[in-house]
């Protein structure tokens, strides 16, 4: 997502790290996973392209006090008016626009890669009639990456979508003048910003709520995700939210509580730094096929066969 926005891989590999070991611990939605996110990415172009990455670093600050402003302002029980068509709709369209975002990688490519994907998802619907105690995701990961390098297929790899980081991110100030000036070009980015996120975040935590049949508490997750996304920003990373896809991998994949959240960031962020040549081979198949699952099973299908009953 960060290519996207415009800047770095490892600015978003930063906030895939950082804002999940906040969450872990300040979350009100244990299992629940945040980091940059598709649709906040979208919204940071404009800022990055005129004025660059250290206005994107300082708006996320700001983004982040909004968002804390929000939670002590108890916004997120605002959630409870919601109509539950309204969450549907929005699961049903975050599905959609998963399944559509993996098909760059599925045109204009050899049939190497179309096998792969359909074996990938083989792996993740058969093997859990085998072992259900890994979860098949990982599975698929792990034995199309060994096929590609031991049988050298060429395909696109993670190593293809830009440089990944090489340490870990360290303390740094947004290097921009504190004036007003400043403060009137990142205030609308910032607002925005701040507001998708939240919505984002309430839905994704409903649906985690449904999955899960336990409760969360959305004014402690608003201020977690503000704590966040300031902390995230002062080590290079950009504003996130809960990502749907990613939840619903951990919550299927047997994560529950806030150790899943936890792990999922710090696991990710050595692998980047200490295994960075053998996740940059990773083929990109193997991840859309993990992606296609997500989305199928995001999809909620009952909404379809009782559309007549939705309000």
């Amino acid at each position: 997502f960060s290519i996207i926005a415009g800047v770095d891989p490892q600015v978003g590999l930063y906030s895939a790290f950082c804002i999940p070991l906040i969450m872990a611990f300040f979350g009100g939605r244990p299992a629940m996973i945040s980091s940059s996110t598709g649709a906040m990415a979208l919204l940071m172009v404009t800022l990055v392209k005129d004025h660059g990455l250290q206005y994107l670093l300082a708006a996320s600050v700001l983004t982040g006090v909004f968002q804390l402003i929000a939670g002590y302002l108890k916004l997120g029980g605002l959630m409870r008016y919601v109509s539950r068509s309204v969450v549907t709709g929005f699961v049903n369209a975050l599905a959609i626009l998963i399944f559509m975002a993996q098909l760059p990688e599925l045109t204009n490519v050899t049939w190497h890669v179309y096998a792969m994907t359909a074996v990938g998802l083989a792996i993740i619907y058969l093997f859990p009639y085998l072992n259900k105690t890994i979860p098949s995701p990982l599975v698929c990961i792990v034995v199309l990456t060994a096929i590609a390098i031991w049988l050298h297929v060429d395909v696109r790899t993670v190593g293809d979508m830009g440089k990944l980081p090489d340490s870990l991110p360290v303390f740094l100030v947004p290097d921009i003048p504190l004036n007003l000036d400043t403060l009137l070009i990142i205030l609308p980015y910032s607002a925005g910003l701040a507001i998708v996120g939240l919505l984002e975040s309430m839905m994704t935590a409903t649906i985690v709520d449904d999955m899960t049949d336990t409760p969360s508490d959305k004014n402690r997750e608003c201020k977690a995700q503000g704590i966040a996304n300031i902390c995230t920003s002062f080590v290079g990373g950009m504003a996130g939210c809960a990502m749907i896809g990613q939840s619903v991998i951990n919550v299927k994949s047997g994560g529950r509580g806030r150790l899943s959240t936890l792990t999922a960031g710090v696991v990710l962020m050595c692998m980047v730094v200490f295994l960075r040549d053998l996740v940059s081979q990773i083929p990109m198949a193997a991840l859309v096929a993990v992606m296609i699952m997500v989305s199928i099973g995001t999809f909620s299908w009952r909404s379809v066969t009782d559309l007549k009953s939705h309000p």
